[in-house]
């Protein structure tokens, strides 16, 4: 069984910055690569960024990059996202995904997530 909790979404002012967290319960946490993903209104949910099993390779997608940071904590089983110089586009339900890389140790961008979900957390961003 897999179980994704997060936390720590909010209103901030473009600008600002957020903490989100994650808490994890799955068998072996250092075993998988992880993402977070964010959704808004009429949109697909989006992959932000990918971290694989020991934290030293990650993947942004462009309109974060430089922005946000994604870290893990193999020892507590958390995953989080640092978010900086938030702007209003960044507004959306963030979700955090446990999954795997279509080549084993290959390419971190290459993710295909498993379809368990946490009830996100809302991050807003005002302008």
């Amino acid at each position: 069984q897999v179980q994704l909790e997060e936390s720590g979404g909010g209103l901030v002012q473009t600008g600002g910055s957020l903490r989100l967290s994650c808490a994890v319960s799955v068998g072996t946490f250092s075993a998988y690569t992880m993402g977070w993903f964010r959704q808004v209104p009429g949109k697909e949910r989006e992959l932000v960024a990918t971290i694989n099993w020991n934290g030293r390779n990650t993947y942004y997608t462009d309109s974060v990059k430089g922005r946000f940071t994604i870290s893990r904590d193999n020892a507590k089983k958390m995953l989080f996202l640092d978010m900086n110089k938030l702007i209003p586009e960044d507004t959306a339900v963030y979700y955090c995904n446990v999954g795997r890389l279509k080549v084993p140790g290959g390419d971190v961008s290459q993710y295909i997530r498993l379809e368990v979900w946490g009830q996100g957390t809302l991050v807003t961003v005002s302008s």
